[in-house]
């Protein structure tokens, strides 16, 4: 019996060991296939690139000759219709006096055969004709000689050709185009943001000196890229983008010093599962674009400093994310004047610098909870861009079933950045909260706010 349960044990552990390598083996032949799926895509890249890098070169250089032999062509054209000019306007000219001479050489044949005529003739008429061919000879007046020019009077055309325009077209052509194996700059980084993303890219040349940047960017099905942005830094926020899309970006760089762009970049795919930020609608002294993002507050409310507060349709602000508040316009300044993060969307009140609410005022102060602090940021005009970032601190103290939602203190740590300055502090807030409201209160008209 212990021997058969010795066996028996044995045997649960090969069958135990057999197991595992089997799963292992499973893992291994996964990772094998996706590897070796991995170098098809990589093969197909290389292959992809390549034939389409060959259509290009064959198209640009195909429309080089063509413009460059219709250049030459029209420039040659021109040369001979010069030609043919000088040639009409001297030989003209030319031809007169050779048909006065052919004139002059008729009139003189005619004269020789009448003055041999007369002297063959008889007496009884020589002397008739002797007269009569002496006042020809009078008229004709054989001592007048028309004027030829001289060689050096008449034009001899030809034409400078400078040689060395072969030489530098050569040259030129010889430096024409490259090819490169890898673009100078990659897309680094694509971060999902509410209704955007944030495109990072990198300079992954070590001898190419980027002047600027080019970002394009299209949806997955469509057939064009468009433009995002041109300039020189090497991230951009893409805005407006419809969430559980995927969209396509590439980016590509200028050198210093030069007019060409380099090649694009492998296209990345991105997408955000964030709804987009949006102002609520509907609420009496404010008109929103068409996409909500963008406040601009009218003058038709009801007498100001009355419910003048603009909150977000829904709680779309979460911790750990950056939310900007830029402003493209600005009307009359007011101390009610604020953009900030709220807990709630409370109605019924004239300013964001109440409980419950971290704000910054127009002209540069601090709200927390509807104190004002100490430090103080630059006054908010047009162009401004003011950023609030929250990370959650601490929850305390918690209730006996450790559920946060009970009861207790929630601490957030608040950036509030606004041009080149920023303020860090605390806010406590009665409960936890998930996701936070967005806010803003203009006491006059003219103020215009986008958010993302």
């Amino acid at each position: 019996m212990a021997c058969v349960a010795k066996m028996s044990v044995e045997t649960e552990s090969l069958l135990q060991e057999v197991k595992e390598n089997i799963e292992a083996a499973q893992n291994y032949r996964s990772e094998l296939q996706q590897r070796l799926q991995g170098l098809s895509q990589a093969r197909k890249q290389v292959r992809g690139s390549s034939s389409h890098t060959r259509e290009a070169l064959h198209r640009h250089f195909q429309e080089l000759q063509t413009s460059l032999s219709r250049v030459l062509g029209e420039r040659l054209n021109s040369l001979l219709q010069e030609v043919d000019a000088i040639e009409r306007e001297s030989v003209s000219p030319l031809d007169d006096c050779q048909k006065l001479i052919e004139h002059g050489i008729s009139a003189a044949d005619e004269l020789l055969r009448e003055g041999e005529a007369a002297i063959r003739c008889g007496i009884s008429d020589r002397e008739e004709k002797l007269c009569h061919f002496a006042k020809k000879a009078l008229h004709i007046q054989l001592d007048s000689l028309p004027e030829v020019p001289a060689l050096v009077d008449v034009p001899c055309v030809s034409a400078q050709l400078d040689n060395s325009l072969l030489r530098v077209m050569q040259e030129h052509v010889g430096r024409h185009g490259n090819v490169s194996s890898h673009p100078p700059v990659q897309i680094e980084e694509l971060v999902e943001r509410p209704g955007s993303i944030l495109v990072r890219w990198c300079k992954v040349d070590e001898d190419f000196t980027p002047q600027e940047y080019r970002l394009q960017y299209r949806r997955n099905n469509a057939a064009q890229y468009e433009d995002a942005y041109v300039g020189k830094d090497c991230e951009f926020l893409v805005l407006h983008l419809d969430p559980q899309t995927d969209y396509l970006f590439r980016v590509c760089a200028r050198g210093e010093g030069r007019t060409e762009w380099s090649p694009w970049s492998i296209p990345q795919t991105g997408y955000t599962t964030l709804t987009p930020h949006e102002w609520c609608p509907g609420v009496d002294g404010y008109i929103l674009s068409s996409r909500k993002n963008i406040a601009m507050r009218s003058d038709s409310s009801q007498g100001y400093g009355r419910s003048c507060v603009l909150y977000s349709s829904s709680p779309t602000y979460f911790c750990g994310q950056t939310l900007t508040f830029r402003i493209s316009a600005a009307g009359q300044m007011h101390r009610h004047d604020s953009v900030g993060v709220c807990a709630d969307n409370q109605a019924g009140v004239e300013s964001l610098q109440r409980d419950q609410a971290v704000c910054i005022s127009t002209n540069g102060a601090v709200f927390v909870n509807g104190k004002e602090m100490t430090n103080q940021l630059p006054a908010v005009t047009v162009g401004s861009a003011v950023t609030f970032d929250m990370e959650m601190v601490s929850l305390f103290p918690l209730s006996s079933n450790n559920n946060p939602t009970d009861g207790g203190t929630f601490k957030l740590r608040v950036t509030i950045g606004s041009g080149n300055r920023e303020v860090v502090f605390d806010w406590l807030l009665d409960q936890a909260v998930d996701s936070l409201f967005f806010g803003c209160s203009f006491e006059h008209p003219g103020w215009k706010v986008l958010v993302f």
